[in-house]
């Protein structure tokens, strides 16, 4: 999964099972069972005698997306500040301290490829712990599984982080507005910081 989000494929490439099998060592129904699994979530595609291929790239698909993401995490953060109580907050600002140094230090890197993975993982866990005490289990899997496909169509243009300025910023902004207990003010943060993909 976390090559299917990070460049490691691709799109539109063909993912073929017996490559995948020589590399893992494991067998051609393990390999397609997790293929099939991945297709489930829309990670990769299957088609009938042409097997699978990640998703093209596709600006209406990123905007349903980033609508999804705004919708699920907005409703998820409101409910985890109506019952995340102490622990939720000091877990949600120990996860922007990580990505906000993180964002930092690739503002002023000149060479970015270090913390690249490291900051795909740190934004993923941010976002993650706005909705993680939102008590709905459904609304955390869903918002995984968007967020996922999300990061997926993103993950060749995004890796230029000319929006890194504009991230640091947005995530303080979120960070404050879900302390605070504003449950408007934290919609239309994290609206805000999605705006850039949204289309429509």
């Amino acid at each position: 999964m976390h090559r299917l989000m990070m460049n490691g494929f691709q799109h539109g490439q063909k993912v073929r099972a017996e490559h995948l099998r020589q590399e893992f060592g494991c067998s051609a129904s393990t390999i397609r069972e997790v293929l099939f699994r991945l297709a489930t979530v829309g990670l990769v595609e299957f088609r009938e005698q042409r097997g699978f291929r990640v998703p093209e790239k596709s600006p209406q698909v990123l905007n349903e997306l980033t609508h999804l993401r705004v919708l699920l995490e907005a409703e998820g953060t409101v409910m985890s500040i109506r019952l995340g109580g102490v622990a939720w907050e000091a877990r949600l600002t120990a996860a922007h301290h990580q990505l906000s140094h993180l964002e930092m230090r690739l503002q002023t890197a000149t060479d970015r490829d270090p913390f690249v993975d490291l900051w795909f993982d740190a934004e993923r866990q941010f976002h993650q712990t706005l909705i993680s005490a939102c008590g709905s289990e459904s609304l955390r899997d869903t918002h995984h599984q968007v967020y996922c496909r999300f990061r997926q169509q993103l993950m060749v243009e995004d890796r230029a982080f000319d929006f890194i300025s504009g991230n640091i910023q947005h995530h303080q902004q979120i960070l404050d507005a879900a302390l605070s207990g504003d449950e408007a003010l934290t919609r239309q943060k994290i609206h805000d910081h999605l705006a850039r993909h949204l289309t429509a």
